[in-house]
């Protein structure tokens, strides 16, 4: 197959298409102020930092902490952590403060959040419902959708009460949980219509993508276009259970498979390594129906009941999407790659929840890279690094090869939102170096934490590179609506996209 090229400006923060990152720059100083009853000791200086280095700490923190820990979250409005502490241990406190963090007096430790979740597992696994770790409240949020009434919202609000005052709460939600179809670029598949999440490497060298599981168990071979040619073949899905994640490989490759996410308007942001959620960051969206959304983490460890079955270790966010998105980047302002849309309840005008599977979880199970892979560790250059200068106009290289899978680190899912930062994510300080390129507009780039000390270039690798015409994507339009009604896992009928947008022109022939 070969790779058809489309001119195009590759400029991260400008025109049209860029004006979500840019509304999402501006929301991120107020987007979460500190919670009442927040301190620390006196004498103790909090740090600031990043989302993606603040992820880093509360992994290695959580640990230490013992049977006092009780989760911990990220305050965006004075970019710091704040890390929940069960009962008065100085000794306990003491090693919050030194670590720069803010220690927050809770009731319930993760050890007892996690049990609750157990207990909701076992009683209340009812079709409509979701819950998660919410660590700014200490609780677990419990979600059901407008279908849960009579018997079954009975039962879930009983289980509920049985956890015990202040364990979990319960919060109604309009819409109706389903997976949605779709994400940055358009694929079409078996009559179902869902999105392209990130461009990866397999673990024999071979191009390919991330999309959701409910669509890799859909379909077994994608295309770029409404019933068009074939592009790609599925190696790897799970959905329902223990995620929501499909490989798919392209079938030509030689594919130019870019590590980067289309945002509409001919514009695109580099994506430098993939990274754990924290609650209170602020993320980005990209769906092939409603274009580019921002939004927050609001929990960890979710788990979703669908029609189709349990899904557990999702994000959670209150990011609108609707049917079409399923597949779908979720990722940062500077590059990181957080998730892939599952599904939720609402849409983008009457907003709802939305919940990701996380890329890191998907890229350790089916054994993949992002980008052009890389370890995404300090001191280990993007491979968009080599030879970048050779990059000429109109063709990106390997300059858009990602800093790397740092998500491989990652503590465990179930860590009641605290634990689940991976360590993955680069240290905090390290603005990225692939800023440099003469015609990107780095300001996407920037950011401290970014795809660690030695990844510079990730992607930038020198004005040489800043070339026009890096290959690709026609974004897809907002007629390319998915209809409202489809199924889960199968949403998008035939009849809706429009095709002539080519989503993946840029990875397909």
């Amino acid at each position: 197959m070969s790779h058809r090229r489309i001119p195009k400006r590759k400029v991260v923060l400008a025109g049209a298409g860029a004006a979500g990152i840019a509304a999402a720059a501006i929301l991120l100083p107020h987007a979460n102020a500190s919670q009442p009853g927040s301190g620390s000791a006196a004498g103790s200086n909090p740090r600031t930092m990043s989302a993606a280095s603040a992820a880093d700490l509360i992994s290695k923190l959580g640990p230490k902490l013992g049977e006092a820990f009780g989760g911990a979250y990220y305050d965006a409005g004075k970019q710091q952590i704040i890390v929940n502490v069960v009962g008065d241990d100085s000794n306990v406190i003491n090693q919050v403060n030194k670590a720069g963090a803010v220690a927050k007096s809770v009731e319930n430790s993760v050890g007892e959040l996690k049990s609750a979740a157990s207990t909701l597992a076992e009683k209340a696994t009812i079709p409509g419902t979701a819950w998660s770790v919410d660590p700014k409240n200490n609780q677990i949020l419990v979600t059901a959708d407008r279908t849960v009434a009579g018997d079954k919202w009975n039962r879930l609000e009983s289980t509920v009460k049985s956890l015990g005052g202040g364990m979990a709460r319960i919060q109604k939600s309009a819409g109706e949980f389903k997976p949605f179809v779709s994400g940055g670029d358009a694929i079409f598949g078996g009559g179902a219509r869902c999105s392209l999440g990130f461009n990866v490497t397999t673990q024999d060298g071979q191009p390919g993508f991330l999309t959701a599981g409910h669509c890799g168990v859909a379909a077994k071979q994608w295309s770029a276009q409404q019933n068009g040619a074939p592009i790609g073949t599925v190696q790897a899905a799970t959905f329902p259970g223990d995620g929501d994640f499909a490989l798919v490989t392209y079938d030509d490759p030689a594919t130019d498979a870019p590590s980067e996410v289309n945002v509409g308007g001919g514009q695109t942001v580099q994506i430098k390594q993939a990274a754990d959620a924290a609650v209170g960051q602020q993320v980005l969206r990209m769906g092939s129906t409603t274009g580019l959304k921002d939004g927050q983490v609001t929990g960890l460890n979710a788990t979703v009941n669908y029609p189709e079955g349990t899904v557990t270790g999702l994000i959670q966010t209150n990011v609108c999407a609707e049917p079409g998105d399923s597949g779908g980047s979720l990722f940062t302002q500077d590059g990181n790659a957080i998730g892939l849309t599952s599904g939720g309840s609402g849409d983008c005008t009457a907003g709802g929840e939305t919940f990701f599977q996380p890329v890191t979880t998907a890229l350790a199970a089916v054994g993949a890279e992002i980008g052009a892979g890389g370890n995404g560790g300090a001191g280990n250059g993007g491979a968009g690094d080599a030879g970048a200068a050779n990059a000429g106009a109109g063709d990106a290289g390997a300059a858009n090869a990602g800093a790397g899978d740092a998500g491989a680190g990652n503590a465990g899912a179930g860590d009641a939102g605290a634990g689940d930062a991976g360590a993955g994510d680069a240290g905090a300080g390290n603005a990225g170096a692939g800023d440099a390129g003469a015609g990107d507009a780095g300001a996407a780039n920037a950011g401290a934490g970014d795809a660690g000390a030695g990844n510079a270039g990730a992607g930038d690798a020198g004005a040489a590179n800043a070339g026009a015409g890096d290959a690709g994507a026609a974004n897809a339009g907002a007629g390319d609506a998915g209809a409202a009604n489809a199924g889960a896992g199968h949403a998008g009928a035939d009849g809706n996209g429009g095709a002539a947008n080519d989503g993946l022109a840029h990875n397909a022939g």
